[in-house]
């Protein structure tokens, strides 16, 4: 019989095998005789002078060889732009690919943006644009409103704001009102051509216009929250002054909002979201003989909290009987000192904080991220157990050091407790896997 820590691993897996993108294009995407579908929106493809196509996220590449791969004879009218994390051949000569930057801009990520507009900005009403969308684009495509902001203030303003301990969607809210990619502006560019949106999501159910900034999107967000954000999270003192003195200025510009006019022709899917990914997990812990339970009520909360709260969730479902798996996805937040060294990420400071409580018990608890990297490191996520606490102290490096020094990766890949998938080509948030046998 296999073990805890076998089965948590085999579980989470399983969970990113079961979610991938070409399975689920295939499923909803159908061409036939010209005509495109998804999710009942139909597109005689025939039709149109271009066909245009704009992939930008961590599942870029993936999702543009599935679409093309499910449109037919049509894949040889698509011209377009890709622009993921790695290097990667363009599917035809009508394509461009950018490397952009993850978690901070590079100088591809703004070539990116301005390719984007500037194609973006000749279409008419005689054309489609079929924009792909995955998380990481705010990052890997960006160029803001007011011109020639330099690259080092755009990696500077985005790094302090992935380290600000906000929320992902608070993030995004001030990132949208910086940027001329994102909060609906790729969608004001594109117009008048008619548009659709695939996401492939990493963000809560129902909040499209965070993914990736929601370029497409209308935005929900407003000056007035971004500048209650900069308040709450002291943003004023960690942003480059440049951008500081715009939020103190309160002259930042607002975004598309829904009803306006440029979204007339825009219609959008979900293809995949973080509840694939737990589905498939529950699927795969129910065959291995565990009782699952699913819990998301932690989702944007801060590690501490969430760790604290997932453990005692646990407790209460083992009391009633034996081996509860407890699967909760979304993402936790982690505010890093600015001068912070270490290596790691959300999901290995998160493991790291559980192997407290659980030291000593039959415990096992993974963390992990469906694009597979956490953070700075090479390493998807880390699993976790009752030893863990030991075998750190025996190696010389005790877990409330490594905490300390947000260093988490160098710890777990010590004690071997690291997971290692390489980039999957997808991002449907975090996966967490407790068991309790």
């Amino acid at each position: 019989m296999s073990t805890a820590r076998e089965d948590a691993l085999d579980i989470f897996l399983y969970a990113l095998k079961a979610s991938r993108v070409g399975p689920a294009m295939e499923q909803r995407l159908v061409s036939r005789d010209g005509v495109m579908e998804i999710d009942g929106h139909r597109y005689a493809l025939g039709g149109y002078e271009r066909l245009v196509l704009i992939a930008i996220g961590k599942a870029a590449h993936t999702m543009t060889a599935a679409f093309l791969r499910q449109v037919g004879d049509a894949r040889e009218r698509f011209e377009g732009i890709i622009v993921g994390p790695e290097d990667e051949a363009a599917p035809s000569q009508g394509f461009r690919v950018h490397r952009g930057g993850h978690p901070s801009p590079n100088a591809g990520s703004m070539e990116a943006a301005a390719d984007i507009l500037q194609t973006l900005q000749t279409l008419t009403e005689r054309d489609l644009v079929v924009f792909l969308i995955s998380g990481g684009g705010s990052a890997l495509a960006e160029q803001f409103l007011e011109p020639g902001v330099s690259l080092e203030t755009i990696a500077a303003t985005h790094k302090a704001l992935v380290e600000s301990g906000a929320p992902i969607a608070a993030i995004n809210a001030v990132r949208k009102h910086l940027s001329a990619v994102k909060g609906g502006r790729l969608a004001a560019a594109a117009a008048p051509a008619e548009q659709l949106t695939i996401f492939v999501s990493d963000v809560p159910k129902g909040e499209l216009d965070a993914l990736s900034s929601g370029p497409t999107f209308p935005d929900r967000s407003t000056v007035e929250d971004a500048y209650r954000i900069a308040e709450e999270y002291g943003l004023e003192e960690r942003l480059p002054a440049a951008i500081a003195e715009k939020i103190v200025a309160r002259s930042l510009v607002e975004t598309p909002k829904e009803g306006d006019a440029i979204f007339a022709r825009s219609r959008w899917s979900v293809l995949l979201d973080s509840a694939s990914l737990e589905e498939a997990g529950a699927r795969r812990a129910r065959e291995l003989g565990w009782h699952v339970e699913i819990d998301d009520s932690c989702d944007d909360w801060s590690a501490e909290r969430a760790a604290e709260y997932l453990l005692g969730r646990l407790a209460e479902l083992r009391r009633g009987r034996k081996r509860v798996c407890l699967l909760s996805a979304g993402e936790v937040t982690v505010k890093v000192p600015r001068d912070a060294q270490g290596k790691g990420g959300r999901n290995q400071h998160f493991a790291l904080l559980a192997s407290t409580p659980i030291a000593g018990g039959e415990v096992v608890v993974l963390s992990g991220g469906s694009d597979g990297i956490d953070g700075n490191s090479p390493a998807a996520g880390a699993l976790v157990d009752g030893t863990t606490l030991v075998r750190a102290e025996e190696k010389g490096y005790p877990v409330s050091a490594a905490l300390a020094a947000f260093d988490g990766h160098t710890l777990l890949e010590r004690l071997g407790d690291t997971i290692t998938t390489g980039p999957t080509g997808n991002n449907l948030r975090d996966l967490r896997v407790l068991l309790a046998p």
